[in-house]
């Protein structure tokens, strides 16, 4: 097949009309290569964005794959290239031995997939609960503030990224990424995630995707325990030799001589059984910070102009170096989305963004996070970045004044150290509610004075980011895992057969790259 580059088509044109998008396409191609567009047998878009540099000229961009005959003769000219696409394939092995993969979050789960296409049946444990009851607990905490510790943001079918954005975008190119796109829409997610340059799901598809990969690996002869938790280690000799699993009060022992370890990023208890157990953990840096949110239709307008009533919401990632010499940067950024309440430990208030695939909230978001590194940490320990979390979490607890409810700022406050008392044209969305508070009561001198000069310098690059009546909201401390599960070339943490894997163990940053992780991970056991 041939790939043509470059090919651009005005946005007046398309209208969101997928028919009339393939038809311009194929007469688009057909110039390209010189020839009648029916003379194309077949044309896919492999890729699709925005230019919108030129506010009143905005172009969709494409790559589309085309398949026509005697192809050869079109190699060298202008983007065009020719193609092969990459099958990934798993072959089948035979073994009885239990393997064990702990957390069912995007590493987990592609791990366990792939595990079960190669005939190995292996079991998942999840502390959480499946996606729908997980999504009664959060629904209740968020209408009356009664967190449940094991069943929340974090913690359930599908991780921390099943109630987010549902971002797929990652600056990692690896072959395993097209394989798992295609399992993602196999078990539910949009067809469009697999050309798309800025992809995302959504979390009311997230939800219908992982119980769709669910329910592919229990077809294959997987296991899936919900409400079960990784508790102990049984090690003899610097081997693995079981796994202790608690579900509901039930302490039972698996023997198995080889555990995936995709707990996830808040996962703080078993990080301190694996200290104890001997398992070598190193502090790494992360960031910490807010989430901010501006009105949606004006950030629209001030990126698309007469273009926002037809293009997707506008996005934006911004980043800057500070004369304090720390960086700072937009993260997860969630158009038309949701600030929500991700805390999962009890007297603790994190934040997180969340959108639905439509993005048609009221209002954009997007944490806005400063670098930290082991310096800023209190001591050597190696858990001290979660105890640094934790302390932050619980001051933002106090500060909303009890009840998980999340203290927040006015931008024109913040920057003028005046407490907020109530919003003002932009309302924050978090639930169960929000409090106008001072945030100088939640951060440490350096990261307030940092947050302040990244407002300022950040609204140089995106006019409207220092709005003052934009809303900040504290405190966005999971962007990362505070830590990392050292392990050597065949993925193994000194302990042999266990295997850190994904975003909770130092290795990953976001659904994709978690998952590619979690792919290898399987690999290592299979191979």
């Amino acid at each position: 097949m041939l790939r043509i580059n470059n090919i651009k088509i005005h946005a007046e044109k398309i209208l969101n009309d997928n028919e009339i998008e393939l038809k311009l396409l194929r007469l688009k191609a057909a110039k390209v290569l010189k020839t009648k567009p029916e003379k194309i047998k077949s044309i896919a878009i492999s890729k699709k964005s925005i230019d919108a540099r030129e506010r009143e000229n905005i172009f969709f961009v494409y790559s589309v794959d085309i398949d026509i005959n005697n192809c050869d003769k079109y190699i060298g000219l202008k983007n065009i290239s020719k193609i092969s696409h990459f099958n990934y394939t798993v072959n089948k092995k035979n073994t009885k031995e239990n393997i064990l993969v702990v957390g069912a979050g995007p590493a987990g789960l592609i791990a366990a997939l792939v595990l079960s296409m190669a005939g190995i049946n292996p079991i998942v444990v999840e502390r959480g609960k499946d996606a729908d009851s997980r999504i009664n607990d959060i629904e209740n905490f968020f209408n009356d503030g009664k967190l449940n510790t094991n069943s929340n943001v974090q913690f359930g079918e599908g991780g921390a990224g099943t109630f987010s954005d549902g971002k797929l975008t990652t600056g990692i190119n690896d072959k395993r990424i097209r394989f798992i796109l295609e399992q993602f829409v196999e078990a539910g997610a949009p067809e469009e995630i697999l050309y798309s340059a800025k992809a995302h799901i959504g979390t009311d598809k997230l939800v219908k995707m992982v119980k769709g990969i669910r329910k592919k690996i229990i077809s294959l002869g997987g296991n899936i325990l919900f409400n079960t938790k990784l508790i102990d280690l049984v090690i003899k000799d610097g081997k693995l030799n079981a796994a202790i699993i608690e579900n509901e009060g039930e302490i039972s022992q698996i023997d198995t001589n080889n555990v995936i370890l995709a707990i996830g990023h808040s996962a703080r208890d078993t990080f301190e059984m694996l200290f104890r157990k001997g398992v070598l953990i190193q502090p790494k840096a992360f960031s910490i910070g807010v989430r901010i949110e501006h009105n949606q239709k004006i950030l629209d307008k001030k990126r698309y102009g007469k273009f926002s009533e037809i293009l997707p919401p506008a996005d934006y990632k911004l980043w800057t170096h500070l004369k304090n010499e720390r960086s700072a940067y937009t993260f997860c950024m969630c158009p038309g989305g949701y600030v929500v309440n991700a805390s999962s430990e009890e007297g603790c208030v994190v934040t997180n963004g969340m959108s639905y695939f439509k993005r048609n909230g009221k209002n954009a978001n997007s944490a806005l996070l400063i670098g930290v590194t082991p310096k800023d940490y209190k001591d050597e320990h190696p858990l001290s970045g979660v105890y640094f979390q934790r302390e932050i979490e619980k001051k933002a607890f106090i500060a909303g004044g009890g009840g998980y409810h999340a203290p927040f700022q006015m931008v024109g406050d913040f920057l003028n150290n005046r407490r907020t008392l109530e919003y003002g044209c932009i309302k924050p969305t978090i639930k169960p509610y929000a409090v106008g508070s001072d945030l100088r009561e939640v951060f440490p001198d350096y990261i307030i004075e940092s947050l302040k000069l990244s407002i300022v310098e950040l609204n140089k690059r995106l006019d409207g980011f220092s709005n003052p009546y934009a809303v900040i909201t504290a405190a966005e401390t999971r962007s990362s895992s505070p830590i990392r599960i050292v392990r050597d070339d065949l993925f193994n943490s000194n302990i042999k057969g266990l295997i850190p894997c994904g975003e909770g163990c130092g290795y990953a940053g976001g659904i994709i790259s978690a998952a590619v992780d979690g792919m290898k991970c399987a690999e290592t056991l299979l191979n």
